[in-house]
């Protein structure tokens, strides 16, 4: 058995320690499932043969390594490995580790401070690190499961490098089970189809298939092998990774509106079910379905507004399960449904020219003279009303004189929206004609 496995076996013969910390590499190169760090050319391994560690934010889902990686950085660079949380420390547990690794430092070592869930840190809590980051006092790693772009300080940023540690894959995964049994020194008692179902459920945290596979030798009887529906029975179904505040909730749903902006369905109900399954609000969901029927669609189906707001309204009124089929079919439909973003772009250029144009006045032809005084202003004088007029148009200008001819509307030659361009040609010409007159 190689010293990747022996390591882990407790030399005082008490409780062995859970198998994913057996399990820990003792080098960067026995790292798993973040090649883009610790591989040959990873950027870690680089930095460690350059002889030179900067301070670092790994930002990565649980499970990946962010922890160990960190210690091994320690034990490569012969720096004092110093760890905190921010969930269990405050400002009184910082100042003790500044003194301790001011203190070290002037006996010639430098101090590797880790810190987990560093965006747990308030904003003063993380600016105290900047000091002892500028004057060398400590190499600091923080780890974050959110966006640090969100989450951290830019000061802090500004001094640190951002690593992404990645979701473990299934290859990654397998190989961890595969070294598993070695260290265990017996197979899974579990089926193949199975095994793949273990590994999916550990949804990418190389920690947690792991704890899943230890639970499964646990729990299965001698010669027993189990099958898939049987290991979902005995270890129960791991939650997924999903925030609904925070990096999953908006990773998922923008990947839900870009799925139904590219028309493709099946992208688009995965997504909707994998937030579906994650515990959001349906109502939010149906909320912006609404949004895409506006935005992405408009009137190159008008039905799809009124498709999605039906939905919405009908998971309010059945709520769950039943309303949920209400949201999928709106999103399929959605997704079908031809796209035009005309009214949106229009709605953005009329807010702009409302905002950067002041208080203009509408021609006085189109506005009510209640009194003589506004009569004697021309307030109402020429207005033709268009229900009396060939075709009901009259072709009259609507727009203040500043912006007269501006054009915010454009609708594609898709769907509905190619009636529309008809009639706004028609319209157009007809224009065209009373101009010609009356110039």
């Amino acid at each position: 058995m190689s010293d990747l496995f022996t390591h882990g076996l407790d030399p005082t013969g008490g409780t062995r320690r859970p198998l994913a910390d057996r399990m820990r590499p003792q080098t960067l190169g026995e790292v798993t499932g973040q090649p883009h760090l610790t591989g040959p050319d990873g950027v870690l391994t680089r930095m460690i043969a350059g002889g030179s560690l900067g301070s670092l934010v790994f930002w990565g889902p649980p499970g990946t390594g962010k922890t160990t990686v960190a210690r091994l950085l320690a034990g490569e660079t012969d720096l004092a490995f110093e760890q905190i949380s921010a969930i269990f420390s405050g400002v009184a547990d910082l100042k003790k580790v500044f003194e301790t690794a001011r203190a070290r430092r002037m006996s010639g070592r430098q101090t590797l401070l880790f810190v987990d869930e560093i965006h747990r840190f308030n904003k003063a809590q993380q600016d105290s690190f900047l000091p002892v980051m500028e004057d060398g006092t400590v190499i600091l790693i923080g780890a974050t499961t959110e966006n640090p772009s969100f989450e951290l300080n830019a000061a802090l940023l500004s001094r640190a490098r951002v690593l992404t540690f990645h979701p473990h894959d299934e290859a990654s995964l397998a190989a961890l089970l595969d070294r598993a049994e070695q260290v265990e020194g017996k197979a899974l008692p579990i089926t193949k189809e199975a095994r793949a179902v273990l590994i999916r459920m550990a949804d990418g945290d190389g920690r947690a298939v792991l704890t899943l596979a230890e639970e499964v030798w646990r729990s299965v009887r001698a010669d027993e092998t189990i099958d898939a529906e049987q290991l979902q029975s005995i270890v129960q179904r791991r939650a997924p990774v999903y925030d609904k505040g925070q990096d999953g909730h908006y990773n998922l749903i923008s990947a839900l509106h870009k799925s139904v902006r590219g028309s493709d369905p099946d992208a688009a109900l995965y997504y909707l079910c994998r937030m579906l399954d994650a515990g959001e609000d349906p109502l939010y969901l149906g909320r912006r379905l609404v949004r895409m029927a506006s935005e992405d669609i408009g009137l190159a189906d008008p039905q799809a507004l009124t498709i999605a707001s039906a939905a919405k309204d009908a998971y309010d009124y059945l709520g769950s399960p039943e309303g949920v089929l209400a949201l999928a079919e709106a999103c399929v439909y959605l997704a079908t449904a031809p796209k035009s973003n005309a009214v949106y772009t229009a709605f953005k250029a009329a807010m702009r020219a409302a905002k950067e144009n002041g208080s203009l006045l509408p021609p006085k032809h189109i506005l009510n003279a209640p009194t003589k005084l506004m009569k004697s202003e021309g307030y109402g004088q020429g207005y033709e009303y268009d229900h009396d007029a060939p075709d009901a148009f009259s072709g009259q200008t609507y727009l203040p004189d500043p912006l007269s001819g501006t054009t915010f509307y454009d609708p594609p030659e898709r769907g509905f929206e190619r009636e529309i361009r008809k009639r706004l040609d028609f319209w157009a010409a007809r224009r065209r004609e009373r101009q010609a007159r009356e110039g």
